[in-house]
């Protein structure tokens, strides 16, 4: 049966790329549909910042006059600047279990690539590291999160028949929350209070949280720098990520690590989970989607990690027994039950160390696929 892929080209073209999901996914109850106006606003080359050093495309593949699949192709000039490496990104990849419309869809990527000189194809992946990252492998029988890909079982199994293989996995752990802080961590964390001369930041209004939110920012900045694929954030990029998100955060669930310079030491971000609650409104906030949003975050059992962020020159010195001994009295002053870690790099022990002390389960693992490409 014919396939036919067309670019998108327009306000109204990108929103049957971004609705495309939820009829693929429609009744699935492991799929969290992304919030709409989110989508939106990531993939509009007029207001996501990353576009000024980004260049992007998007193609939805059509049968029978119906869409059956997308993709995005995503070059970050400033990923190649800072890593070396002239790989093309894929991103907001969705289809039906065809091999033949995946194998549309990828060779309007690998060939898009090819035109401007690229070497390889790698993806998922988005525009930053604070994007959608990541082919599920494992854990399909889960409830997806807020911040993860959920895809269907066939994805990986297509895709590695059209030759792409792996080049790094992220795993997701479900932890079982603890009723206290071991006696363990409260002693780093003690020790390394006083040691380095750090204070917990007492947050207790929307306007405290916002006098650090940049600092933070330029903390991931630099205890993300040598992460797999990750490249600094803008002051512009920022910009939008505090006027969009932090509207949302509630200072109840932030923990800030000051030095005696009132500089951020050390951050953690975490929230209810919104899961159901984005399965229930559809990812839509109006007209009452957002009243089921604001019910999961006042009533719920599970709370999901985000970003903790470390300075590096205080790495290894304790900070992160600070952090999760603050965490851990957050979940525990809110009676959740449990807590999604979400993605953590495979090879990154030093974050997955600090699961030893804790009931857990590696429950969900996914994978960023690479290919090279011929000439």
């Amino acid at each position: 049966m014919q396939i036919t892929i067309k670019e998108v080209q327009n306000k109204r073209d990108l929103k049957k790329f971004v609705l495309f999901p939820y009829k693929l996914y429609k009744n699935n109850k492991y799929w969290v549909p992304p919030l709409r106006f989110d989508e939106m606003n990531t993939l509009d080359w007029n207001k996501n910042p990353a576009l000024d050093f980004c260049e992007a495309k998007y193609w939805m593949a059509y049968q029978k006059g119906k869409i059956v699949g997308r993709i995005a192709g995503i070059i970050t000039h400033r990923y190649i600047e800072k890593w070396g490496q002239k790989n093309a990104r894929f991103g907001w990849i969705d289809f039906i279990d065809n091999i033949e419309v995946l194998k549309a869809l990828i060779n309007k990527v690998e060939n898009w690539a090819r035109e401007k000189g690229m070497d390889a194809v790698e993806g998922p992946l988005g525009f930053t590291d604070l994007d959608y990252e990541g082919m599920l492998i494992q854990g399909f029988e889960e409830l997806g999160t807020m911040a993860g890909i959920y895809n269907f079982p066939y994805y990986p199994k297509l895709i590695e028949q059209l030759g792409y293989r792996k080049e790094v996995d992220w795993v997701e752990f479900e932890i079982k929350t603890p009723d206290h802080v071991p006696e363990k961590i409260q002693r780093i964390a003690q020790i390394s209070l006083k040691r380095n001369k750090l204070k917990i930041l007492d947050i207790r209004k929307k306007k405290d949280l916002l006098k650090y939110a940049k600092d933070m920012f330029y903390v991931l900045n630099a205890s993300y720098d040598n992460i797999f694929g990750f490249v600094p954030l803008t002051d512009k990029q920022i910009d939008m990520y505090i006027k969009q998100y932090f509207g949302f955060i509630k200072t109840d669930y932030i923990s800030i690590i000051i030095d005696e310079n009132d500089k951020v030491a050390a951050f953690g971000i975490t929230m209810p989970s919104f899961s159901r609650a984005l399965q229930k409104c559809r990812g839509k906030l109006f007209p009452f989607g957002f009243l089921h949003l604001l019910k999961a975050m006042y009533k719920n059992d599970t709370i999901d990690l985000y970003i903790i962020g470390v300075r590096p020159d205080l790495q290894a010195k304790g900070v992160n027994a600070i952090m999760f001994n603050e965490l851990i009295k957050i979940i525990s002053g809110h009676n959740f039950v449990k807590a999604e870690t979400n993605y953590e790099l495979e090879h990154n022990t030093k974050v997955q160390a600090q699961w030893k002390f804790f009931e857990k389960r590696l429950h969900k693992k996914r994978r960023c696929y690479k290919k090279e490409l011929s000439n």
